[in-house]
């Protein structure tokens, strides 16, 4: 592969994403309307001339000249908080995005990666989740525009996969955090650095019992690319399975950041899942793959980024 085509490119994920691929040598095609990525997070790539970048809406007709080798399917509004405030916009990138991308790679008899989440397993009721669980999903739940987008999506790339031959991937991720995070994208991380960083109380939804695993962002764009060079076809789980609570979590971040706010309780979001970790042995035992930085190390490299926004 040499030029790959990245939607989502200038979100948290795709501009690392971005980022790694040129440093593998790869010409990459950088897509993204803008809605919650932002063109700074590509400050590096542009200083690259096997950048390139358009500002596009994936939901419309895609047309990008000459040959490509892969389509990498991340634009998507992930964070609570954007999910909410445009469920229309999420459903459809979710659904038009993907059978744009999917319609792109077909075109250019290209392979195509799809990233996925854990929420296609909803509130689950195994703990971990293998990739055989199909998971505990309300259609109509508060969370559902999300949920939805992503299993309609891996549906949709399995019927082009059987219906097309197309050479496809599918990312389920977990828990992700690190630099080029937005303050206010609502998951729990940004909201206890922030809250930490300005001297107000962190504010833990329910007891703060529930768990959460998460992965670091370098980890997870390494797993990406190992799933996109490897000719792994079914879904993939890649996350990291350290399960913490975030009780835990708060303590970590209040100490890595030296503050000295307290907790506040409030009332726990509807549907709320109550645990989450990745069984990642599909992952380790066919890709080889496993994550390798702890959370304290990327909570303080976050941190510092944070620090940095404020």
């Amino acid at each position: 592969m040499s030029r790959l085509l990245v939607t989502g490119a200038a979100g948290f994920l795709g501009s690392h994403l971005c980022d790694e691929l040129l440093a593998d040598g790869y010409e990459v095609i950088g897509m993204d309307n803008q809605v919650s990525g932002r063109t700074e997070n590509l400050d590096d790539a542009f200083e690259n001339d096997r950048f390139s970048f358009y500002d596009h809406d994936v939901t419309e007709f895609i047309h990008i000249s000459g040959e490509l080798d892969a389509v990498l399917h991340l634009a998507s509004l992930a964070s609570p908080v954007f999910y909410r405030d445009h469920p229309i916009k999420t459903l459809k990138v979710g659904a038009l995005g993907t059978h744009k991308t999917l319609g792109l790679a077909k075109e250019k008899d290209a392979t195509y990666l799809f990233t996925s989440t854990s929420e296609v397993y909803g509130d689950p009721e195994i703990n971990p989740q293998p990739e055989e669980y199909r998971g505990n999903v309300d259609p109509y739940g508060p969370r559902s525009c999300y949920d939805e987008s992503k299993r309609y999506g891996e549906s949709l790339v399995r019927a082009y996969r059987d219906k097309h031959d197309l050479d496809v991937r599918v990312a389920r991720i977990f828990n992700t955090y690190g630099p080029r995070m937005r303050l206010d994208d609502g998951r729990v991380i940004p909201n206890f650095a922030k809250q930490a960083l300005t001297g107000r109380d962190l504010t833990v939804y329910g007891d703060g019992e529930q768990t959460r695993s998460f992965c670091y962002v370098s980890d997870m764009i390494r797993g990406l690319i190992t799933l996109l060079e490897s000719d792994v076809q079914s879904p993939v789980n890649i996350g990291n399975p350290d399960e913490r609570t975030i009780n835990e979590l708060a303590e970590s971040v209040l100490n890595i950041a030296g503050s000295e706010s307290g907790l506040v309780h409030e009332e726990l979001p509807p549907q709320d899942p109550q645990v989450r970790r990745p069984d990642i042995s599909k992952a380790q035992r066919e890709l080889g793959w496993s994550p390798q930085v702890p959370l304290g190390d990327g909570l303080k490299t976050s941190i510092e980024y944070f620090k940095t926004q404020l």
